[in-house]
Parts: C-alpha cells; sequence; structure tokens
C-alpha cells in the first residue's frame, strides 16, 4: 500500500485517498460466468413470474393502457426531475449530476416484477409497464437526457446502449410469453412454478446484491452528498408513484404496482451507460452511484415489503378495507387476492 496516499501499490487512479484498482484477470473470469448464471436465472425466474400473467387481461391493459400512461408519467417525467432536483438541490460536482440523471432516465427493472408479486400487485400491469418502459427508453432516454443535461454537458458525449436495451427486452418478452402461455394452456402447473419461481426470484434479488459487492472491491472513497441523493431517490420514486397513481383513481394493489415500477430502476442499465460515456479518471467519481441507488432502492422495497405483510395480517385479506369507486369495476378482476394465487391451497 503506498502509505502517502492510503491506496493500494496496484491502483492506476488517486485522487487523496481515493483509488481504483485494476480488475484481476479472476474478476474477469467471474464476472462473465457469474453474469451468464445471472442471465438465465432471471430469465426463469421471469418465465415464472409470466406464469402469473392473463393473457386477457394483460391485453386489456394494452388497449386501455391509462395504469401504462400513468407509468410512462412517473418513468419518465417524476423520476428525471426528481434527479434533476437534487443534483441541483446538493449542489453536487456537474458529472456526478449527469450520472444521477442517467439513473433517473434509465426504465423500470426487472426486479419491480418479483417484488409486484410478493406485495400482492396487478402483475399483468407489472410486466406490460415494465416491457412499454423498456422498448420507450430507446426514445426517451435520448430525449430526456438532452433535456436536463444541457446545463452541466453536451448530451451527445453520452452514448446510449441500444443493444443493451434490445437484449433487456428480449430479456423479459421472450420468457414472459412463455410463461403467459403455460399459465393458458396449464393453469394449476403454473401456480407450482409461481411457487418456485417467487422464492427463486427473492433469492436472486439477495444474490445480485452480493455479486455486486464481489465484483467491485476497488477502494472508493465517494462524497456524502451522492451517498445522500442515492438514498433520497428511490424513496422519492415510490411516493410519487404511488401518490400520483392514486390521485389518478387506481386501485390500492396499482397504486403499489406503479411505486415499485417507478423507484425501482434498471441499475444494470445504468451502470452500463457510465462505463461507455465517461473516461477511466472520470470514473472514479462516480462509477458507484448505480450500487449506491440499487442498494438502498433494494432496502426500502424490502421496508415497503415489511410493512405490506405485516398490515395483511393485521387487517386481512378484506376488499373492504378499501373500497374502489365504479370506475375501476373492471380491472377488480385483476385484484391481488385473486390474481396472486401462488400460494394458495389447491381445492379439492
Amino acid at each position: 500500500m503506498n502509505n502517502s496516499t492510503g491506496c493500494l501499490a496496484n491502483a492506476t487512479v488517486c485522487d487523496g485517498a481515493s483509488c481504483v484498482v485494476p480488475d484481476s484477470n479472476y474478476n474477469d473470469i467471474l464476472s462473465v460466468v457469474l453474469s451468464a448464471v445471472l442471465t438465465i436465472l432471471l430469465a426463469l425466474v421471469m418465465f415464472s413470474m409470466g406464469c402469473n400473467v392473463e393473457v386477457k387481461k394483460f391485453l386489456g391493459h394494452i388497449r386501455r393502457p391509462w395504469g401504462i400512461c400513468i407509468g410512462f408519467l412517473c418513468q419518465f417525467g417524476i423520476m428525471p426531475l426528481v434527479g434533476f432536483i437534487l443534483s441541483v438541490a446538493f449542489d453536487i460536482l456537474p458529472i456526478q449530476a449527469v450520472v444521477v440523471l442517467i439513473m433517473g432516465c434509465c426504465p423500470g427493472g426487472t426486479a419491480s416484477n418479483i417484488l409486484a408479486y410478493w406485495v400482492d400487485g396487478d402483475m399483468d400491469l407489472s410486466v406490460s409497464m415494465t416491457t412499454c418502459s423498456t422498448l420507450l427508453a430507446l426514445g426517451m432516454m435520448p430525449l430526456c437526457l438532452l433535456i436536463y443535461t444541457k446545463m452541466w454537458v453536451d448530451s451527445g458525449t453520452i452514448i446510449i446502449p441500444y443493444d443493451n436495451i434490445g437484449t433487456s427486452l428480449v430479456a423479459l418478452v421472450v420468457p414472459v410469453s412463455i410463461g403467459m402461455f403455460v399459465n393458458h394452456k396449464w393453469p394449476q402447473k403454473a401456480k407450482i412454478i409461481l411457487r418456485i419461481g417467487s422464492i427463486t426470484g427473492a433469492l436472486l434479488i439477495v444474490l445480485i446484491a452480493v455479486v455486486g459487492g464481489i465484483l467491485y472491491q476497488s477502494a472508493w472513497v465517494i462524497a456524502p452528498k451522492l451517498w445522500i441523493v442515492g438514498t433520497i431517490f428511490p424513496v422519492a420514486g415510490y411516493s410519487l408513484g404511488f401518490f400520483l397513481a392514486r390521485i389518478a383513481g387506481q386501485p390500492w394493489h396499482r397504486c403499489r404496482t406503479v411505486a415499485l415500477e417507478t423507484g425501482m430502476q434498471n441499475t444494470q442499465l445504468c451502470s452500463t451507460v457510465v462505463q461507455l460515456s465517461f473516461t477511466h479518471e472520470q470514473l472514479n467519481q462516480v462509477f458507484t452511484f448505480p450500487l449506491i441507488y440499487s442498494i438502498f432502492q433494494l432496502a426500502f422495497a424490502a421496508i415497503f415489503l415489511g410493512i405490506y405483510v405485516v398490515y395483511k395480517k393485521r387487517y386481512g385479506k378484506n376488499n373492504k378495507e378499501f373500497p374502489e369507486s365504479k370506475d375501476n369495476e373492471t380491472v377488480s378482476e385483476s385484484s391481488h387476492y385473486k390474481v396472486n394465487e401462488g400460494f394458495q391451497p389447491q381445492e379439492k
């Protein structure tokens, strides 16, 4: 270790106590192997989530996309705006502000589909929102970045990985579509797959967090302001998404779904954009922000889930607790208590 700077001897970029250590060959091999394994596991989990989606109800959201439109407004309206406000309010460095905005402009992550199941959300809406936000990100990410980052940087320097977005879209649509087909043809078998997949999905979220810690062992010293922004950002997304959906007259289970879809961003895509857009020296100041956001979006989602589980145990499955208006009678069939039957006992 270099005693004068506090950095390791093999550090390539040093700035005081902040340094970046080059990846070892072991980390490169581990990264490739684990990425492949996690991709396969994620595809299997999304297949099981598709087993909880009904074709008729999914197409109903596409034909009458009121819920999707609310999600679109939250995803590409609220999140970039919140990122901009936080960047200005905390007066972070221009390059750090750009990374915060990149995070805010990313589409929803697939982890939101898993968590939507556990909070008895509208799975049909969750999958349709994730699919549409990923598809629309091809155009909305460059547009939002052009609008919000021009006070700090030329938006042309930010590289949008369209191939990664396309891959994410395929990795979502294909397994979910197969799961929907299985649910349509063999509903009882779909319930069994759902039980296994929902538990696997929860474990996968934890595994991804652990793998992230293993793969990024470099010694980083990040400005406290970024930690604060990374803490507030996902909470603001969850809260504003929930309240906007409720103001729009959506049922409570859809409000929970929209909240998760809003705050749960595709952090892997953000990391890719950051790596493609900045130099090795610049990454020293910003690269861990996607990891910080990922940690807190999962932490607060877990708290959200815990509160809901406690509430459900206390009040039980009483739909009268939150009576819906007549306008929502058409969507009551997709009620969370009716849809999420993966752990319901088999009827004899």
